[in-house]
């Protein structure tokens, strides 16, 4: 099954330091049930997308929870056993959690596929949607459309290999 765990840069550089995501418990996002059903689709490309921008997201709220993050989303997306990923039963229904799974341990950076990074051009309207992610939570149009500005960049490609690069 494909994953996707939200980072920063920060916490891609500690993973490829330790040479694994984690420790666990990870957060990460996937096709689930829920999700498909949401997204109305059977196309897999779309859902994995879908499931990718959940992630990115995500990766969002840790750029907003620390001031000191670069502000550049990152999403790794990784290759686990289907049993490995367990979406909360409690929670398969609230429309933030969709396609959010849990993954108990940690899990090796080899078994990554690729590396979902922002362009240095994003890095304005990442900024204004880390401050403004709080005010759209509480139901600001306003806000939610500067959040939504951060969502209009797509995220890069890259291979694994080219992660110190990402990093440096």
């Amino acid at each position: 099954m494909r994953v996707y765990v939200p980072l920063t840069l920060a916490g891609l550089a500690a993973a490829h330091r330790a040479g694994e995501l984690g420790p666990g418990p990870l957060t990460a996002y996937a096709v689930t049930p829920a999700l498909r059903e949401w997204y109305v689709s059977d196309d897999i490309e779309e859902l994995e997308y879908a499931a990718l921008s959940r992630a990115a997201s995500a990766s969002l709220r840790l750029i907003a929870g620390d001031p000191q993050a670069v502000r550049r989303r990152v999403v790794v997306a990784v290759d686990v056993a289907d049993g490995d990923a367990v979406a909360d039963p409690d929670h398969i229904l609230d429309g933030s959690s969709l396609g959010e799974v849990t993954i108990a341990s940690a899990v090796p950076l080899a078994k990554a596929a690729a590396v979902h990074v922002d362009s240095d051009d994003a890095d304005e309207d990442v900024t204004a949607a880390a401050a403004a992610l709080g005010a759209a939570d509480l139901g600001d149009d306003d806000a939610q459309f500067t959040v939504d500005g951060a969502e209009d960049h797509e995220l890069l490609w890259f291979g694994v290999q080219e992660i110190p690069g990402l990093i440096g």
